[in-house]
């Protein structure tokens, strides 16, 4: 797979793009690596960690960005039944990939295509996997959390995505690497699906009163807000969205009148379906969005 090295992309046709489809991020151009930057391949055991941690499966379409020699991709569809596809920017490599592909005997399930990264379609990936640097991770995470669907399993070699925290991590030896400590890292992110905005629902039986409302505000998966329950005002604590599931707990009001409540539920749209649990058991659970928020992704929070 591309490592660093993904910067074979032209700096030139880089900052072009990011300059085109990315303005915020025009400052992050000129700091892409070079495209002299040599092509470094994902070792055999990360590369079994990564396809691990994704949970891949036969049902999963896996979109490889900066698929080098193709060696993640083929090993997702000969070892777990996926498929998908590869992108590369050097055509020699594609070819070693489409050769390998088929030796494998899983030409049928993947194929190679010789792409600039910023552009290629990802929308259809339940499982997006990269090896790319952190000015180029930093690039692609708008699109990350902008054009997949929630649920989708972002897995990465060595670069996080900064200030967004990964749901999972893990540290795997590789003795004789030939840069850095002689360990990688491998992250997994779930693409949140979006709960921003302005929440109202009705819990039969709970202890709120019939009506509540909540102004919930996320950054990446993380979840914080205001609250109106029973006539008091509250808040959102321990807030977080994996994929489509919502989980955040609401308090409010002190003392021996003091209200605590743990919701879960999915997000379909603009509604969620869940329960919740209080003094008083468990009980149904649905919420309405009355005014649709935004993800925020800035790179300064």
């Amino acid at each position: 797979m591309t490592g660093p090295a993904v910067g074979r992309i032209s700096s030139r046709l880089v900052a072009a793009v990011l300059l085109v489809i990315l303005p915020p991020l025009c400052a992050a151009a000129d700091q892409h690596p070079r495209a002299d930057v040599p092509y470094v391949p994902t070792p055999p055991g990360v590369v079994d960690v990564m396809l691990k941690l994704a949970n891949i499966g036969p049902r999963d379409f896996v979109v490889d960005l900066g698929s080098g020699d193709g060696r993640i991709l083929i090993a997702a569809a000969k070892q777990h039944g996926a498929r998908g596809y590869g992108v590369e920017i050097d055509g020699a490599l594609v070819n070693d990939a489409r050769r390998e592909a088929g030796r494998q005997g899983v030409a049928g399930l993947v194929e190679f295509r010789e792409e600039n990264l910023f552009i290629t379609e990802i929308s259809r990936a339940s499982v997006l996997t990269l090896y790319l640097s952190s000015a180029l991770m930093a690039g692609l995470r708008p699109r990350v959390i902008e054009e997949l669907k929630p649920g989708t399993r972002v897995v990465s070699h060595d670069f996080d995505m900064e200030n967004w925290r990964p749901d999972a991590r893990v540290t795997v030896p590789v003795p004789g690497k030939p840069y850095g400590p002689p360990s990688s890292e491998v992250y997994l992110w779930i693409v949140p699906a979006n709960a921003a905005g302005t929440w109202k629902w009705r819990a039969a039986g709970a202890s709120a009163a019939a009506d509540s409302e909540i102004v919930i505000s996320q950054t990446f998966q993380l979840l914080e807000g205001t609250v109106s329950a029973d006539g008091r005002p509250g808040r959102l604590e321990e807030g977080r969205v994996r994929g489509d599931e919502i989980r955040f707990i609401l308090t409010a009001g002190a003392g021996g009148k003091a209200l605590r409540q743990e919701f879960s539920g999915r997000i379909s749209g603009d509604t969620i379906i869940g329960k919740v649990r209080d003094g008083n058991g468990e009980h149904d659970w649905n919420a309405t969005r009355t005014r649709r928020g935004s993800i925020r992704i800035d790179r300064d929070r």
